[in-house]
């Protein structure tokens, strides 16, 4: 039986043995309830200890073979649990007197968590040893899925009921360790050969997985603080590549580049090269093709970011940064000192009408 579920196994030997030690102990107390003595309670449980002592070694030996199976993280964490669940239980029958039942069950419980660590710190390093390279959609990679579902077994299978707060917290936060940290690594190598903005979604992709993995539970605002920073910063990398991906299409990056590098030293700016009234009407016709549809101005990588929620506020923020290079270009077109004859001719829209039609 116990090789279909070790887990049933287990549990079926303890409660049992949970049942045979309290109806012991009532077997004494009916017996010795005629004798009224002090010290009644201590020397019942010591007795009671003392029966118990002769499961100790066939209980050990099966939970062992169970825990030497390698039957996988998951079930070696509930096998910890379930342990100190009956740690617990059986205490509050025979007491926390030194009796041999209660030493094996902890030895157990201690070696169980011992192996499920190592289960999970070996599933880290294998990752490691053959890192996936990010897919053409720069979704998650495969181990990341599997990686985060593995987690998500783990941290649902904790029975709130059976483990004190504090205990429970620390366990989250060794789990976590255990495997966040070599995720978000793996992360990172696998990305290293690609693009700016394929890496930039590629990671946010892979953050915002991890992100929606642990908000389902308990303990983790530290984690997710740090994911939402991470995705902040990659976010940054988007808006600033999807703005400049305008500019270029809407014809405007050259005229821009060149108002930012100009000094009222080198003269007007009308006399600068490619800045003369014929190029910046030419530059105007394609601005006003993007005015009229700036939805086709997506650079392809927005459509593979899993969250629509990001992917609007890069459109927003980026479409921010296109009204403000405009409303630079605008001031430099209609300053005097640049030369421009008739400026409002050349840029017949103001920066304020831009922004109500980019809004």
């Amino acid at each position: 039986m116990h090789s279909h579920d070790p887990l049933r196994y287990v549990g079926d030997m303890l409660a049992w043995l949970h049942q045979a030690t309290a109806s012991e102990k009532e077997h004494l107390e009916a017996l010795l309830k005629q004798v009224t003595m002090q010290g009644m309670e201590e020397n019942m449980q010591e007795v009671v200890g003392h029966i118990t002592e002769g499961v100790c070694r066939p209980l050990k030996v099966r939970i062992e073979q169970v825990i030497v199976a390698e039957p996988g993280a998951v079930l070696l964490y509930k096998l910890s649990n379930l342990l100190k669940f009956y740690h617990h239980t059986i205490s509050g029958i025979i007491g926390t007197s030194v009796a041999s039942l209660l030493l094996t069950i902890e030895e157990m419980h201690i070696l169980s968590k011992k192996m499920f660590f190592n289960s999970l710190s070996l599933h880290a390093s294998r990752l490691m040893d053959k890192v996936e390279l990010p897919p053409p959609d720069l979704g998650p990679t495969g181990s990341l899925t599997q990686t985060l579902s593995l987690l998500r077994e783990v941290l649902a299978s904790h029975d709130s009921s059976v483990v004190p707060l504090d205990a429970r917290q620390a366990d989250f936060a060794q789990v976590l360790s255990c495997i966040l940290d070599p995720l978000l690594q793996l992360c990172t190598v696998s990305a290293s050969n690609l693009g700016t903005s394929d890496m930039a979604t590629y990671m946010v992709n892979s953050l915002y997985m991890m992100k929606t993995t642990l908000a389902l539970f308990e303990f983790t605002d530290k984690r997710l603080e740090m994911l939402e920073f991470q995705i902040e910063a990659h976010l940054d990398t988007l808006i600033n590549e999807q703005a400049s991906y305008v500019l270029t299409r809407a014809g405007l990056s050259c005229i821009y580049s060149c108002v930012q590098q100009h000094g009222s030293e080198q003269g007007p700016l009308s006399n600068m090269p490619s800045m003369e009234s014929s190029s910046l009407k030419a530059a105007m016709v394609q601005f006003d093709r993007y005015l009229s549809s700036p939805d086709t101005f997506l650079m392809p990588q927005l459509n593979f970011l899993l969250s629509a929620a990001i992917k609007e506020q890069i459109f927003r923020q980026s479409t921010e940064l296109v009204c403000r290079a405009y409303g630079e270009v605008y001031a430099a077109v209609t300053s005097p000192a640049n030369g421009y004859k008739d400026p409002e001719s050349v840029l017949h829209r103001s920066p304020q009408q831009v922004q109500t039609l980019l809004s």
